[in-house]
Parts: C-alpha cells; structure tokens; sequence
C-alpha cells in the first residue's frame, strides 16, 4: 500500500495548530486585532493637505521613522498616528531610570509585583509623552503647510487643536491596550506584534518601488540578495548566544544523613541582547541636528551645512558623514544599553544567594569579573552586527545603484525578531499539548 506523502513541518503544525480550539483561538483574536488595528490606522483627522504631506515625508527622515512605528498612520494623519513610538519611549525612559531611582530598583527586585507597578508608572508616562508627542508633530506639519485649519469655515482653532491632540493621545492607548490584549488572549509579544502589521502593511509599496527598479535587473538582483545576507544575518545574531555553566550545590537526607548533591545547568548570554532599542537611539540622535538646523536652513551657511550633513539622503561623499556617524553610534549604544541591562539583571548576586557557582572560578567579584567579561566580548559582535545592519540600506544603495528602493534595516530587524519570538511561542504552545513542533 502506497504511503502518502508526508506535509512539510511547519505545514503541518499550522494545521495542527488550528485543530486544537484553544490554539485556533488564540491565532483568530490575534488576527482579528490587527485587523482592527489597519481600520483604526486610516480615520483621518481634519485638516489634512495629502499632496504637502508626502512631500513631507520624502525629505524628513525623522518622521520618517515615526511613521514606521505608526504602520503608515502618521502618513494619512490618521488617530494612530503617534502608532505606539510613545509608549516605547517611556518603556526605554523607565528601564534607564530603574538603576538610578532607589524606588524604582527596589520595585524591580519585588518580584511579579514589583513589575506590574512598574509597568503601570509606563503607562502613566505614556500619556504625557504622546501629548507632546502629537502636539510636536502637528506643529510639524502646519509649518510645512500639511495641515491647515484655516480651511475649515467656523473652526476654533485652539479647541481643534486640543481635540487634535487628546485624539492622537487616545489612538496611542488605545493601540498600547490592543497589543496587551494580544499578549494575554493571543500569540506572540503584543506591542511588538501592532508594530509588526504596520511595518508589513507597508511591504506593497516596496514591491512596487522594485518594479520601478526593473531597468536595473542586475542592480535589483544585488539587491535582493543582499536583503536575504542580512534577513539570514538577524536570525543567526538574534538567536546566538553563550552558555556559561553553571553549577548548584544542594543537600538532601536520606536514612538520618545529609547528603551534598549538585546539578549543572547554564546561564545562556545573548550576543544580541539589546535588540533593536540603539538603532532607535541612534538614529534618532544622528537625525536630530539635521532636524533642528532645517527650520533655519535659508539655502546656504551653516545651517544647510548642517541639514545636509545629517540627512541620509545626501549625495556621497558629504552623504557617507551620516552613516558613518550612525554606524559608530550604533556600537556605543549597544554596549550602553547591554551595560545598563546587566547591572539590572545582577547575575552575580542571584547565583550567590541560589547557591550557585561558576566551576573554577570563585564567587563575588570573580565572579562579576568573569561574567563582565563574557559580556563584553560577545557585545562586540552584535554591536557591528546592529551597526552593519543599520547601515545596510546605505550599503545596497551604493553597491547596486538601486535609488528607487526605501528598505529600513530598523523594520527588517523588527520584523524578523517577531516572527522568531512568535514562532517560539507557537512551538511552546504545540510541545505542551504533544504536537511534534516546527523549529529543530
């Protein structure tokens, strides 16, 4: 009797996935989310010039990277058009002050409580910086005449404004709670997840921009594979990582007597674990001078200097100052933001109080010695990997000659890294229930 062919595995567990009715559930209010999040992404907002404000977004970098944390919102001046960039900044904003703040550390140190506090103190500043954060980005685009409410006969411009701006703070929070509803009720990380359908809402038109392209079949092909390098490249950094073996000393009685035992495991330190938190540094400080020089840039002097030296769309050799500056950039954040985690995480202190020990070396300050170390090398290699990837588009625009193209290494590094966590939870989810997974 003749076997049937056997389904490729990760076929096979999405099939085995929606067969189970929890798991189907979880998939569908995942979906049905983002779904929900793409309509609340086009109601727009009064006022709206579209023709001024692409032209806008053409010449402005830095909106330009709002607008990938808002899907496309902030284009169409949409309620989400601040997406959830605010309620990450304040993530960041609250995880550098945990280290300073003797409150905010002792908080960090309680346990499942102690973060619900914290993650409440987030939300709370959410709301402030998106305030600021919207009224920023309407100035923005009435100087450039975007937005214009003079138009609009009997308005009262100070009441639209507020209105304006307590909507742009509303479509924050209101993303910011339908990516907690999809960490408790769906799959994957949630706030990662809203920022993942905005990026991939957003693939169409770079497929059309490569059709534009098509001229160049060589260039274009260049191209492509250097996008591939770099996709295989983020998978091979984001799940890198250093075992450093660990072992633990405990006693037991058996017949009246006490016995030692030990049992040996590993701490797994990731070469990249700062994610993609100091490109966004990065690129926010290489984009902010050019931003402030441009509203007194005249043409000439200093300030076009200025305007053009950080712009990543100058024309070599002026433009390569703005990448090289971004690739350095990349790497100090890096090993900034790797510091700060590990002084947060004190490996060294929780191995001590489990009664842990690395073998042949001694516990405290050999220990922390040892670990730092650890750190720092292997920091090194996923700081020139978040560097070379920052500067990948630049890369595949010089070598190709491909113009037309607007890759972010920034969204190609997000997406990737939520495909992989949300792959993982999956697998978790089909090994509980005996389901043979996808992932070796």
């Amino acid at each position: 009797m003749r076997q049937k062919p056997s389904r490729p595995r990760l076929l096979q567990a999405m099939i085995d996935a929606f067969s189970l009715p929890d798991l189907r559930r979880r998939i569908l209010i995942t979906v049905g989310i983002l779904v929900v999040f793409r309509f609340i992404s086009h109601v727009p907002l009064p006022g709206l010039n579209p023709s001024i404000l692409k032209q806008l977004f053409e010449s402005n970098a830095l909106l330009g990277m709002l607008d990938l944390f808002s899907g496309g919102a902030m284009k169409q001046f949409s309620v989400a058009s601040m997406g959830v960039y605010p309620y990450i900044t304040a993530s960041i904003i609250v995880i550098l002050l945990v280290p300073v703040i003797p409150r905010l550390q002792a908080l960090s140190q309680e346990g499942e409580a102690g973060k619900n506090k914290i993650n409440l103190i987030t939300h709370w500043l959410t709301v402030p910086l998106a305030g600021l954060s919207g009224y920023g980005q309407l100035v923005i685009l009435q100087r450039a005449g975007a937005v214009d409410f003079t138009q609009i006969a009997g308005v009262n411009i100070p009441l639209l404004t507020t209105t304006i701006v307590l909507s742009l703070i509303a479509g924050t929070l209101f993303l910011v709670w339908l990516g907690e509803l999809i960490t408790e009720y769906g799959i994957g990380n949630g706030i990662s997840i809203i920022i993942f359908g905005g990026i991939v809402a957003g693939y169409p038109t770079l497929i059309q921009q490569g059709f534009l392209a098509k001229s160049n079949t060589m260039g274009l092909f260049v191209y492509l594979v250097i996008v591939l390098v770099t996709v295989v490249l983020i998978v091979i950094f984001t799940e890198a990582h250093r075992r450093i073996p660990v072992q633990y000393a405990r006693s037991v009685f058996r017949g009246g007597r006490m016995y030692r035992q030990s049992g040996t495991t590993h701490i797994p330190m990731r070469v990249n674990s700062s994610g993609m938190i100091p490109l966004i540094f990065s690129m926010s400080i290489v984009l902010f001078p050019g931003i402030v020089a441009s509203y007194f840039d005249k043409g000439s002097g200093f300030a076009h200097t200025i305007v053009e030296w950080f712009n990543p769309n100058t024309a070599l050799p002026v433009g390569a100052f703005y990448w090289i500056f971004y690739f350095i950039l990349s790497i100090a954040f890096t090993f900034f933001y790797t510091l700060i985690t590990y002084q947060q995480q004190d490996l060294p202190g929780t191995l001590q109080k489990q009664g842990g020990f690395i073998p042949g070396i001694r516990p405290g300050k050999n220990t922390a010695s040892y670990i730092s170390g650890v750190i720092n090398r292997i920091t090194w290699a996923g700081a020139l990997f978040l560097a070379f990837v920052a500067v990948m588009p630049f890369l595949a625009r010089t070598v190709t000659n491909v113009q037309q193209i607007q890759l972010s290494s920034l969204g190609m590094l997000i997406v990737v890294g939520v495909v992989l966590d949300t792959m993982k939870q999956l697998e978790a989810q089909l090994v509980m229930r005996r389901y043979e997974g996808f992932i070796k």
